[in-house]
């Protein structure tokens, strides 16, 4: 049974997984380290697509002044990578059906 919750912990990913399947939680939890270590493998390759699904893209965010607001304190935010999904057609078809 799936909780309505808006986010997962891979434990709980894991039991869903096996209430489901029956299998065992060693073999679903190597499965899904499996499954992520590919992920990022292919996102910093900036190659995950997936037919139906979507794809990963890699982006490069450039270094910026940031601001606290409590204090108006800027400070520097670091260049940094971030991985975005972007939805394919079907896949959004069928969200919002």
């Amino acid at each position: 049974m799936v909780k309505k919750i808006n986010s997962f912990t891979k434990k709980e990913i894991i039991k869903d997984i096996q209430s489901k399947t029956g299998l065992p939680n060693f073999y679903i939890n190597k499965i899904l380290e499996d499954l992520l270590l590919e992920l990022k493998i292919l996102i910093k390759k900036n190659n995950a697509q997936f037919k139906n699904f979507g794809s990963f893209k890699l982006r490069k965010k450039k270094e910026r002044v940031g601001r606290n607001p409590k204090t108006k304190q800027a400070y520097i935010i670091q260049a940094r990578k971030s991985a975005s999904f972007y939805m394919s057609k079907q896949f959004k078809d069928k969200i919002n059906k």
